[in-house]
């Protein structure tokens, strides 16, 4: 996916696989509905699933996944890999370990609208790690793009009342939400310094060394609080994150972060909201309203605004 490879189709046209991967905007469509699922999925366990379990064990399963397809690329990539230890450690704290531990842990004491609110604030605090990290400025196109898209974001969050924003109560677990958030800040601001291995090679390495560093607090959190329960709910939960919000999403992310930037691929994260309103609309019953449709059109034309080539 991040490397140039030969086209399927005669003549030299690349292939419809190979076309699709170079498309920014439906790389940016993924992530945001797979964590949407994920935040949501993250809440309806709390209770039953221990945070740091599921963590633990989505990036097992996750790893155990993807290395039978990254095997043949790692064995080319071993040396670029170890090279780069620091930094791909640094990758797979912040963007493994942390912002999902975090995120489950704050789910446990938090409300979904709190968490969605938090999140929205990620493309903000990707643009501010860029700038504090590596200088970046950013252009009054892009600037207007992330300012239209959180408005939008806001809108769907508050349901089109300004008052439900001014009545958000933080608690501990909006404040473990905040941490996973400047995590994977982080971790998109600084993809930039990624060894140029392959794209399976990358997630099967990160995926690898952010479940080690999980493991010693799995392993308490199993002694001292509560093991992970073999139910199908704790069976299931895991098997769906570890493909969906695990290997497919960051797989999209870390590709659209390569196409067009941190920054501009940060914007994606205003579309969980979108995704988490209508899963609740598909899902759960409720009911469409006009402000869904114009936090939709906000967050849209934002994106729109922030990728659009200078013509």
């Amino acid at each position: 996916m991040g490397e140039s490879a030969p086209s399927g189709v005669p003549g030299g046209a690349p292939s419809p696989g190979r076309r699709l991967v170079d498309q920014a905007w439906f790389l940016m469509m993924l992530p945001p509905l797979f964590w949407a699922s994920n935040a949501v999925l993250g809440r309806a366990v709390a209770g039953e699933v221990p945070p740091i379990g599921l963590a633990f064990w989505r990036w097992a399963l996750g790893a155990l996944l993807v290395l039978p397809f990254a095997w043949r690329h790692l064995r080319q990539d071993a040396r670029t890999l170890a090279t780069h230890w620091k930094i791909v450690a640094l990758l797979s704290l912040t963007g493994i370990t942390v912002f999902n531990t975090f995120l489950y842990i704050g789910l446990n004491s938090t409300t979904a609208l709190n968490s969605v609110m938090i999140q929205s604030s990620m493309p903000v605090l990707i643009v501010l790690m860029s700038f504090a990290l590596f200088g970046d400025r950013v252009s009054p196109r892009q600037g207007l793009g992330v300012a239209v898209s959180l408005a939008g974001a806001c809108t769907l969050i508050a349901r089109g009342d300004p008052a439900v924003l001014l009545g958000l109560q933080l608690n501990a677990g909006d404040l473990w939400v905040f941490a996973a958030v400047l995590g994977y800040g982080t971790y998109t601001a600084l993809l930039r310094r990624r060894p140029a291995v392959h794209p399976l090679s990358f997630v099967a390495v990160t995926f690898g060394v952010g479940m080690a560093m999980l493991l010693p607090f799995y392993l308490w959190e199993s002694l001292a609080v509560r093991p992970m329960p073999l139910t199908p709910t704790a069976l299931g939960a895991v098997a769906y994150v570890a493909l969906f919000p695990s290997i497919l999403a960051y797989l999209c992310f870390n590709r659209s972060v390569a196409l067009v930037g941190a920054n501009t691929a940060g914007l994606a994260i205003h579309l969980i909201p979108v995704f988490g309103s209508l899963l609740a609309i598909l899902f759960l019953g409720e009911q469409p309203h006009l402000y869904h449709a114009v936090g939709i059109a906000l967050i849209a034309a934002g994106i729109l605004l922030a990728t659009r080539k200078r013509g």
